[in-house]
């Protein structure tokens, strides 16, 4: 099978590329990273590429005129590369919407929560203050909408009581550099199909780790009868087990459950009035 080529966009110390380059050299990614480009001449991560004997380029965004300009410098360079995918490995520039749709399907990101679950900045500060009992990374699809796009990979965090920002940030980080190398490296062996806005991926997840957006599942509506679809709740809701691995909620089956339990309640209370009529009925026949 042909390697996967692959070109990385930095803006600072590299740590996901490094876990990128890591999975590349020692074969466990078919993939070849052919380019590192950075918009900031002192990114720690272009010594890392560097290092590995990958070519890197410098494209300061400010000495571009407009991010339009800046893009297509960006576009020329990677498409010189022959690079098949962008991996966006902390590269701290919003694009335009036409690059983004140049390279739609062949881009991808990783964003430091569950996504749909905080996009955007201080993810970290906002799931502790919203009393999540999770936070996690995402590897997904680019989008011109921030933090959109569809699924390949995420993997959950527990956040604990004493957790702050900084040691959250320091654990989602550590899954980062697992969620990442594992996402390039379904894409480079083909097992990644998108479908719409929605990615499946046609593997098995590791512990810890679900692959692909969640089916949105249907649901019936009471008035009319009629299926509809309902949005999925936020992977960052749920519960865990005693060993803190994830268990996804299924609402369906909770609602059957509680359900099911209502109904034995009611004839367990039935039971118990029939019981006590038939012992009065008894007394006056008496």
């Amino acid at each position: 099978m042909a390697k996967l080529k692959v070109a990385a966009l930095i803006s600072g110390r590299g740590s996901n590329l490094q876990a990128l380059i890591d999975g590349c050299a020692d074969g466990t990614i078919p993939a070849e990273i052919v380019l590192v480009i950075s918009n900031n001449p002192d990114a720690a991560g272009l010594a890392r590429a560097r290092q590995a004997g990958i070519p890197t380029q410098v494209i300061d965004h400010r000495r571009f005129r407009d991010r339009a300009a800046f893009d297509a410098a960006l576009d020329t360079a990677l498409k010189a590369s022959g690079a098949a995918l962008i991996c966006l490995a902390g590269f701290m520039r919003l694009l335009t919407r036409d690059f983004v749709e140049t390279w739609r399907d062949r881009m991808i990101n990783i964003h430091p929560s569950l996504l749909p679950a905080f996009p955007g900045l201080d993810t970290h500060a906002r799931a502790i203050a919203g009393g999540h009992r999770f936070a996690g990374c995402t590897v997904h699809f680019v989008r011109f909408e921030t933090d959109t796009g569809p699924i390949v990979v995420q993997a959950r965090v527990p956040v604990r009581p004493d957790d702050t920002p900084e040691t959250l940030a320091s654990r989602v980080l550590e899954v980062e550099h697992k969620a990442y190398p594992l996402a390039l490296r379904l894409l480079a062996e083909g097992r990644v199909r998108i479908e719409g806005e929605r990615a499946t991926v046609d593997a098995e997840p590791p512990d810890g780790f679900r692959l692909g957006d969640l089916p949105v599942p249907p649901v019936a509506d009471r008035r009319s009868g009629a299926l509809q679809s309902r949005p999925h709740p936020s992977p960052a809701e749920g519960n865990s087990n005693e060993t803190g691995t994830e268990t996804m909620v299924n609402h369906d089956d909770t609602h059957h459950r509680a359900t099911y339990s209502g109904f034995i309640k009611l004839a367990t209370i039935s039971s118990i009035v029939v019981a006590i009529a038939l012992g009065l009925m008894a007394l006056f026949l008496l």
